[in-house]
């Protein structure tokens, strides 16, 4: 199990359809999207780098715009997800979109707007033994 984090820049401010969840606004800005696989994590990260693919997840709906990019990728060992979603929000977050992959769990949210927090919430992601992958 790995727990990994996407920094996604999105270009303007946007409205986007997002499956069960509904219309929601994005900000121009940066996003940190926190994310885990059980297995196949190359997999899913290339599958949530590319623009074409079946929407499944929320964080589809997200990068399948042309406006939304992730310019880096964390990776770090064990689940913790929750954790790591739950310490950026309590710590970091500017804006929560509520419920935004977290429909398993009971957390607020795994998407966070970053505003200029971005230096901040890679030094949280540091101390928890979080490392950036090249894309």
């Amino acid at each position: 199990m790995n727990t990994y984090i996407l920094f996604i820049e999105v270009t303007g401010n946007k409205s986007i359809l997002v499956g069960k969840l509904g219309r929601l606004g994005f900000k121009n800005g940066i996003y940190a999207y926190v994310g885990s696989a059980r297995k196949g994590l190359e997999a899913r990260i290339r599958r949530h780098l590319r623009k074409s693919k079946k929407l499944f997840w929320h964080i589809d709906y997200l990068l399948s715009q042309k406006d939304a990019r992730v310019v880096e990728v964390w990776i770090g060992n064990g689940r913790r997800e929750c954790r790591v979603a739950r310490r950026i929000h309590d710590n970091v977050s500017s804006q929560v979109i509520r419920n935004f992959g977290s429909s398993d769990c009971k957390c607020p949210s795994h998407l966070f707007y970053l505003k200029n927090k971005t230096a901040k919430v890679k030094s949280l992601l540091r101390k928890f033994g979080f490392e950036q992958r090249v894309k």
